[in-house]
C-alpha cells in the first residue's frame, strides 16, 4: 500500500509510483517476448498446410473407422510388455529413489554439504530428461528389446519419486524422532520407527501414482524400439494402416482408464 497527497487530501494507493512502473514494463517486456516468438514460429510455418488442417484430419478419422477388431489378437502380448515395463520400472526407480531421498533429506542426509548435492543431482538429472529420450539412448546401447523400455522408466522414474519422498521426509514430526531416539535406539532403529511410519502413506501413494505415469509413458516407448505397443503402433502408422491405428489407440485408452481405476482404488483404501 501506498499513500498519495492529491489537492491536500490523503489518497491510498496499491502500489507506489516505481512499483506500478515496474509491474508495467514487465507487462511490455512478456508482450515484446511473445511477439518475437510469434514472429520465429511464423517464419517457420508452412500456412497452406495449417490451413489444410481441419480437412487432412477429418479424412484421416474417415479412415480410420471402423477399427481392424481382427487384428486385436496381435495386441495383447505388445499390451502385456508395456504393463511389464511399466511396473518393473516403476519398481526399479522405486528402489533406487528410496536411499536417495534419504540422502537429499536435510533431516536425514549424512553430509549437507557433500552427500545432498550428489542426491540433489540425481534428482535433477533423472526429471530433465524425458522417458523417450532416455529410451533413445538405451536403445543405441544395448539395442531395442523391452530391457531397454524398463531402464527408461527406471531411470525417468527415480527422480519423480526420490522428490516427492525426500520432501515427505522433510515435513515430518520430529517430536516422534526424538522420542525414539530417547529411548536409546540405535540409528537405523530410529529410521525403521521414528521416520519410516509416517512417511509409509507417502511412499505408497507416490509409487501407485508414479506406476500410472509410467502406464502411460510405456505406451509411446515401442516407436523408438523399446518394446511394448508403440512397435506394433509404430507399424501401422508407418504402413498407413488407419484401421489397426485406431484400434491400438482404443487399447491404449483402455489400458489408461483401467490403470487410473485402479491407482484410484489403491490410493483411497491407503489414505
Amino acid at each position: 500500500m501506498a499513500v498519495a497527497i492529491r489537492q491536500g487530501t490523503k489518497v491510498w494507493q496499491r502500489r507506489d509510483r516505481a512499483a506500478q512502473f515496474a509491474i508495467w514494463a514487465a507487462w511490455l517486456a512478456g508482450v515484446a517476448v511473445l511477439v518475437v516468438s510469434w514472429s520465429f514460429i511464423s517464419e517457420k510455418t508452412i500456412w497452406a498446410f495449417v490451413l489444410d488442417a481441419p480437412q487432412q484430419a477429418a479424412d484421416l478419422g474417415v479412415r480410420m473407422v471402423p477399427p481392424d477388431w481382427g487384428f486385436i489378437g496381435a495386441l495383447w502380448r505388445p499390451m502385456w510388455d508395456t504393463i511389464n515395463m511399466a511396473t518393473l520400472g516403476t519398481v526399479m526407480g522405486i528402489v533406487i529413489a528410496v536411499p536417495v531421498a534419504f540422502c537429499a533429506a536435510r533431516n536425514t542426509t549424512p553430509s549437507a554439504a557433500i552427500v545432498r548435492p550428489i542426491a540433489m543431482f540425481i534428482i535433477v538429472s533423472s526429471r530433465s530428461i524425458n522417458s523417450l529420450i532416455w529410451a533413445l539412448m538405451l536403445v543405441t546401447i544395448i539395442g531395442p528389446g523391452v530391457l531397454a523400455g524398463i531402464l527408461a522408466i527406471g531411470l525417468r522414474s527415480i527422480g519423480f519419486c526420490a522428490k516427492l519422498l525426500y520432501e515427505a521426509i522433510e515435513e515430518i514430526d520430529e517430536s516422534q524422532v526424538d522420542a525414539v531416539r530417547a529411548t536409546g535406539a540405535s540409528s537405523p532403529q530410529v529410521t525403521a520407527y521414528g521416520i519410516v511410519p509416517q512417511v509409509m502413506p507417502a511412499f505408497a501413494g507416490i509409487s501407485v501414482f508414479r506406476w500410472d505415469i509410467n502406464i502411460r509413458e510405456s505406451t509411446v516407448l515401442g516407436l523408438v524400439g523399446a518394446g511394448g505397443i508403440g512397435l506394433p503402433l509404430n507399424s501401422a502408422i508407418t504402413t498407413l494402416a488407419w484401421t489397426q491405428v485406431s484400434l491400438i489407440l482404443l487399447v491404449i485408452i483402455a489400458s489408461v482408464v483401467l490403470s487410473e481405476w485402479i491407482s484410484a482404488k489403491v490410493r483411497q483404501a491407503i489414505i
